[in-house]
C-alpha cells in the first residue's frame, strides 16, 4: 500500500483524519487549524506531541504515553486507518507518519499535497472542532528501525548519509536554527524541497527513485538520513519510501550530533 493517498481516494474512504500543520518560524499550527480544517479532523501538535521536550536535539522522540494520548483522543484503535496532512508539503505530516509507525500505528497515510490539495479539489472546510474520540490505542516504542549518532556516522562511512536541509546549510553557510553550521562528514545533500512540486505534491516514484540513485540510494546500499531536528528528514523517508528504497532515520540530527563536541563536523557543498 502506498503510503500517500489522494483527495479522491480519501472521500471514498472514512479515516481518522489527523491535522499536523505546523510552521518552524511560527505561527503554531493550531491558529491555521482553527481557522479551518478538513472536517472532522483532530489536532495533533508537533511540538508537544510528536516531540519530547527539547535536549539533546530540538525534537527528539516523543514519550509513548504522550502518543498513545493524542491517538486516543483523536478515537484511533490497533487497527483504525488514519490520515495525516498539513497545509500543503507534508513535511509536518511525514513527521506525523513516521512517529505514529514507529510506535506501532500499522495503517498511516499522508494526504499528498495537503489542506492545499484538498481545497483545489473543491473541499469544504470547517473551523468546528470535533469532540474527544475514545480511542484504545496503546503506544510502544521501536516497531521501526532508528539511528542514533554513532549509527549515522556509520552510515555515512559505508552507506549513503542524506541530508535533507538546503544546500547552504548543509554547506555550513548559514544556519539560522542551531549554534554550529555544517554537515556530518561523510553525508550527501539532498534538500527535501525537491521530492515535491510548486503545488507540494510528491514527484512520481519513478522520479524520485532516479532522483536518489544518482546520489548513490538504492535497495542494496545501507541508506540513512537526517535533517536539523528530525522533521525534514522524515519527509526524505516517505519520498524514499515512495521510491521503494528503506532509509532508517537519526532522529536527532544536526541538533544532536552537534551536543557532543567531540564529534566531527565538515564545512562546504562536497
Amino acid at each position: 500500500m502506498s503510503p500517500l493517498i489522494t483527495v479522491d481516494e480519501l472521500r471514498a474512504l472514512e479515516p481518522v483524519l489527523i491535522d499536523v500543520t505546523w510552521n518552524l518560524a511560527g505561527p503554531p499550527g493550531r491558529e491555521a487549524y482553527d481557522a479551518g480544517h478538513i472536517p472532522g479532523a483532530y489536532f495533533v501538535d508537533l511540538d508537544t506531541e510528536l516531540a519530547g521536550p527539547p535536549g539533546p536535539g530540538r525534537h527528539p522522540l516523543p514519550a509513548a504515553t504522550t502518543v498513545t494520548g493524542a491517538l486516543r483522543r483523536a478515537g484511533v484503535g490497533p487497527s483504525t486507518p488514519v490520515v495525516v496532512y498539513d497545509a500543503a508539503n507534508s513535511t509536518a505530516a511525514a513527521r506525523a507518519w513516521w512517529i505514529f509507525r514507529y510506535f506501532g500505528l500499522r495503517d498511516v497515510r499522508v494526504l499528498d499535497g495537503g489542506l492545499a490539495a484538498w481545497k483545489a479539489a473543491g473541499g469544504e472546510v470547517t473551523a468546528e472542532v470535533p469532540a474527544d474520540g475514545n480511542g484504545s490505542f496503546i503506544a510502544t516504542a521501536g516497531h521501526i528501525p532508528l539511528l542514533d549518532a554513532s549509527g549515522a556516522a556509520e552510515v555515512a562511512a559505508s552507506g549513503v548519509l542524506l541530508d535533507a536541509r538546503a544546500p547552504e546549510r548543509f554547506a555550513g553557510e548559514v544556519e539560522p536554527m542551531d549554534p554550529v553550521a555544517g554537515h556530518i562528514p561523510g553525508a550527501v545533500n539532498a534538500p527535501t524541497t525537491a521530492n515535491v512540486d510548486e503545488t507540494g505534491r510528491f514527484l512520481p516514484a519513478a522520479e524520485l527513485r532516479e532522483r536518489f540513485e544518482k546520489l548513490g540510494a538504492n535497495e542494496s546500499t545501507q541508506v540513512g538520513v537526517y535533517c536539523g531536528s528530525g522533521v525534514t528528514a522524515a519527509h526524505e523517508a516517505l519520498a524514499l519510501e515512495i521510491s521503494g528504497i528503506p532509509a532508517t532515520l537519526y532522529v536527532g540530527s544536526w541538533s544532536e550530533w552537534i551536543t557532543d563536541p567531540t564529534r566531527p563536523v565538515a564545512t562546504g557543498k562536497d
